[in-house]
């Protein structure tokens, strides 16, 4: 079932398509996302970058009744002439609760590039965009001109990630061939229509979801509207190999796991210890196997 062979998914012939790198994922993005959790992100993407300046780190209150909160930073790569925009996923298990409720239950809020998203991740990006991300966003995109930007996160990390994405190519801030998007265990953001948005408006968008991950079925598909964007990365229990599915949502990927899941998956990612990792700065080698 399992592939090494990279596969891409059709689009207009006038995009300039990037492919899906097994390698920028695991060797880079992965540590970039990690450093979301991290009080000093720079210690983190040092693993993955050589060089890479961490413009800024910003957290709001996503929660005022539970008092849990959102965090982002944006950084530049110089070596990779990147611009990374890079979101923080769950920080504990009481905000993970909160994120598969409020987003089944919840309110939905229009989205501008088209369709509904769960208020939850929409008021957490804007809250964050809002306070800083936007304006240190567009001085690295003026400071570095040409530069590709690049969106990922992990867990909830991943949906603010994907907003992120629709937001910057539906504002024509940067090209859409230009923009790579890249999530780990990303839950269902928004409906139908809005995954049509991030589909037209990037391209390059790959959701890399590990084996049996709970967490991208959440919302269940079709609840309340629920639907996954593509495109889906999905790697076996020991992420040696992976298949990319095409289509927005597909049994040939983790939509035809089931109900057989595991939480341990959602926490490593390319045998890494996403929280141990993150929490300790990147210093902790045990969360790293």
């Amino acid at each position: 079932m399992f592939s090494t062979s990279i596969q891409l998914f059709s689009t207009t012939p006038t995009q300039n398509l990037i492919e899906y790198s097994d390698s920028l994922a695991r060797n880079k993005l992965i540590f970039a996302s990690i450093a979301a959790y991290a009080e000093k992100p720079e210690l983190c993407l040092e693993k993955g970058f050589q060089q890479a300046i961490v413009r800024r780190q910003i957290t709001v209150l996503c929660d005022v009744d539970l008092n849990d909160t959102c965090s982002g930073y944006t950084a530049v790569s110089p070596t990779d002439k990147a611009i990374l925009v890079v979101f923080r996923g769950t920080t504990s298990n009481q905000q993970l609760l909160v994120e598969a409720v409020e987003t089944v239950v919840g309110n939905h809020a229009p989205w501008p590039a088209g369709g509904v998203v769960s208020q939850y991740f929409h008021d957490g990006f804007f809250k964050m965009w809002n306070t800083g991300m936007k304006d240190d966003f567009n001085t690295l995109l003026a400071k570095y001109p040409g530069y590709q930007v690049w969106v990922t996160g992990h867990s909830l990390g991943g949906s603010l990630a994907s907003l992120a994405a629709s937001y910057i190519s539906n504002s024509s801030l940067t090209a859409p061939n230009s923009l790579l998007l890249i999530t780990f265990g990303q839950p269902r953001t928004g409906n139908a229509t809005f995954a049509w948005a991030v589909d037209r408006d990037v391209p390059n968008a790959f959701r890399v979801v590990h084996s049996h991950d709970p967490i991208p079925h959440l919302p269940g598909k079709g609840h309340h509207g629920y639907w996954h964007h593509k495109s889906e990365v999905f790697y076996n229990k020991n992420m040696g190999g992976w298949v990319i599915c095409e289509e927005d949502e597909s049994e040939k990927c983790s939509d035809g796991q089931g109900t057989d899941t595991d939480i341990n998956d959602h926490l490593h990612y390319f045998n890494k210890d996403i929280l141990t990792l993150g929490y300790s700065n990147c210093q902790n080698t045990t969360g790293s196997t």
